[in-house]
């Protein structure tokens, strides 16, 4: 009983008592000394002081501060007027910033006194993701310019007012981070390039468009450079989705005067400008107009189309597989262009299936030809015209020092057929190369039916007035090749010749170098055979030779030695030897060339080496310009024998007039290895052996 009830009664009071509560918490200061709790408190309390800070913080007292420390980091004034506002509390926290201005350097004024500031912005807003820049990433959500005025310049000496500190010749391409919402409103830009000679002024606009495939991101640019109209446009896919990771497809249409660029590519790494690869085509009036848009210093040339793969890496730009047609003439290669240097430099392996010689002119300032069929520009049309009102041959286009200063180049051409109506011209190649203002073609080579031109020419672009030095040697060509064929199919001549010039002039053309030029020039054809006809009438013996020629005679005599050699000094070439020494005439000549005023001025006199019924003691005369020069007889030395007249009157009533006109043949042959060794020994490299006369055909 007694341990029952003791057990009943421990299970009453069991049931009776009241449960335990739950355990209070635990107190997180408990056993922490005196001096941690009061640490802890005052860490607690700064934080919620920096957060009530930053809820009523004005952040335009910043302005100044960021300002200051703005220009000192810049070297320029650098201003906020307006108000700066930060929106902190969000994983992308944002900036505002009203009324910034960003002055011009110290040296922009004595360059340009209205240069003004270089940056003015109405507004500027920005926000980037916070977790991705822990990772090393920037990306923008948004960025938005309003009314930017923007004023860029570059001085003669190469300083711009976008380079920020020392210049750097390593300077790296732009490099922006992923934005995934660009817009520029109302933009105005200005570009003066000092140095490369192109001014732009136009506006700027940039915007997300809806339409298909879920909108396009635009980017404008219009306005005029240099004068001429220009018009851009960069289009690309949405930027909500961009990453820095994945390339950025993008569209360009660029159109300044005659020139039009089109591009389709993508941003390797968004968007950092300086890896990206395009298919990109370009065509134009003429390749020298490219300047303005990239900086490189390009031949005069027809219009033209090419087509290719652009690829750049940093400092290189790769234009691959070059293909397309400059004038009527294909052209195919590769080049590519390093920038970030002293001056940009350029290489490039060129090569044509078949030239229109005609282009090649353009390379000198030429125009090209401009008959049917031919391709050239509006201004090389009138160009055309008026050197044929003016029947000027030589160009006076200005060469552009100031470009060929400001590169360097490596370039190889070579033309596989060449399309050169009245020349017998097969193939081209040139090699050039451009260094420190001095260009030199070494060599130029041109090859023909028979024989070659091979030479040098250097042109020195940094006096102030350039200077060029030409040589050049034609070498194992036929005479026939350059005489145009009779009307019976035949050649009126034929024979090995050979030439040469030496040449050094200054000035800033084509026309003005020649019109300077000292040095001398020899042409020689040891050895061939003429129609008798005309060999008769360099003696202009009006029987024989007119008798010949009606009859249509193909009777030939040998050419026993043909030179001509000229002094060249002060843009005249005077003759010092001008002989043909043929089976029945020796002919002896004088007279000059005029380089500048392009005028020639020859005497030729001939001699009979058998003695001849009828004979005419008349000199031959070509006088006139170049392009259109008149053969005639000097009569006044007829009159003591009857006159041209009497004399083309005995042609028809003889007898009565005969015996003034008879000669005994007391010309000789002329001494042709004597007359080589005469010939400058600069001149034609002409061998002794080559002036043993050829056999007479019978």
């Amino acid at each position: 009983m007694g341990s029952t009830g003791a057990t009943i009664l421990s299970t009453a009071d069991a049931t009776t008592a009241p449960s335990p509560g739950p355990k209070p918490p635990r107190n997180p200061f408990r056993g922490l000394s005196r001096s941690a709790k009061i640490g802890i408190g005052s860490a607690l309390a700064l934080v919620a002081a920096i957060i009530i800070f930053l809820v009523i913080f004005d952040w335009n007292w910043l302005r100044g501060p960021i300002g200051r420390f703005a220009s000192a980091q810049l070297q320029r004034e650098v201003v906020i007027a307006g108000d700066l506002r930060v929106h902190p509390w969000s994983f992308s926290p944002k900036v505002e910033a009203y009324g910034i201005r960003i002055g011009q350097p110290a040296w922009a004024k004595s360059v340009d006194k209205d240069a003004g500031q270089m940056v003015q912005l109405q507004r500027i807003a920005v926000q980037v993701k916070v977790l991705p820049l822990l990772r090393g990433q920037v990306i923008l959500p948004f960025l938005v310019v309003d009314k930017p005025d923007v004023r860029l310049l570059r001085a003669k000496d190469g300083k711009a007012n976008w380079t920020f500190g020392a210049p750097r010749k390593d300077a790296k391409p732009l490099k922006l981070p992923a934005i995934q919402r660009f817009v520029i409103n109302d933009g105005k830009l200005r570009v003066d390039d000092r140095v490369g000679g192109a001014l732009f002024v136009g506006s700027v606009n940039a915007q997300e468009r809806a339409g298909e495939r879920g909108g396009r991101f635009v980017l404008e640019g219009k306005g005029s450079l240099n004068r001429s109209g220009f018009v851009a446009q960069v289009t690309g896919g949405p930027l909500l989705n961009i990453t820095p990771d994945r390339p950025y497809p993008f569209d360009a249409d660029v159109r300044a005067g005659s020139t039009r660029i089109t591009a389709n590519g993508s941003i390797t790494r968004p968007f950092d400008l300086g890896r990206f690869e395009t298919q990109l085509s370009i065509a134009g009036a003429d390749l020298n107009r490219l300047h303005d848009l990239i900086g490189l210093t390009l031949p005069n040339t027809p219009p033209y189309k090419v087509t290719g793969k652009l690829v750049r890496k940093g400092q290189r730009f790769d234009f691959e597989k070059l293909s397309g047609r400059i004038g009527d003439s294909d052209i195919r290669g590769d080049l590519f262009v390093l920038t970030g240097r002293e001056r940009p430099y350029l290489e490039a392996d060129l090569r044509s299936r078949r030239l229109d010689f005609d282009d090649l002119g353009s390379l000198v300032g030429a125009a090209p030809a401009t008959g049917k069929g031919e391709t050239a520009s509006a201004g090389q049309k009138v160009e055309a015209r008026q050197r044929d009102a003016t029947q000027r041959l030589l160009p006076d286009a200005t060469l552009q020092v100031d470009r060929v200063r400001a590169m360097d180049a490596k370039v190889s051409y070579r033309a596989d057929t060449v399309n050169a109506p009245n020349l017998p011209l097969r193939k081209v190649s040139l090699d050039l190369t451009l260094d420190k203002g001095v260009l030199n073609l070494d060599p130029i080579a041109f090859t023909f039916s028979h024989g070659d031109l091979k030479g040098k020419v250097r042109l020195d672009a940094n006096p102030a007035v350039p200077k060029t030095d030409l040589d050049v040697r034609l070498t194992n060509a036929r005479l026939e090749d350059f005489i145009p064929i009779m009307s019976d199919g035949k050649r009126a001549i034929e024979g090995p010749v050979m030439a040469r010039a030496k040449l050094t002039g200054t000035g800033n053309s084509v026309h003005r170098a020649a019109a300077s030029a000292n040095g001398s020039v020899t042409v020689v054809s040891p050895r061939g055979q003429i129609r008798q006809a005309f060999a008769e009438l360099l003696g202009v013996n009006a029987s024989k030779g007119l008798i010949l020629l009606l009859s249509k005679s193909e009777k030939e005599t040998p050419v026993r030695c043909a030179i001509a050699d000229f002094d060249v000094k002060n843009g005249v070439m005077t003759s010092n030897q001008i002989v043909a020494d043929t089976g029945v005439v020796l002919a002896r000549g004088r007279g000059t060339i005029n380089l500048d005023t392009e005028r020639m001025n020859f005497r030729i006199e001939g001699d009979s080496k058998k003695p001849r019924l009828l004979r005419l003691f008349v000199p031959i005369t070509i006088e006139g310009p170049f392009m259109a020069p008149k053969i005639g007889l000097d009569a006044s030395k007829a009159v003591g024998q009857g006159g041209i007249a009497a004399a083309l009157g005995s042609l028809v009533n003889p007898l009565a007039a005969l015996l003034p006109f008879i000669t005994t043949g007391e010309a000789k042959d002329a001494d042709c290895a004597g007359l080589v060794s005469e010939a400058r020994q600069q001149g034609a490299p002409v061998k002794t052996s080559q002036t043993t006369p050829a056999k007479v055909k019978k």
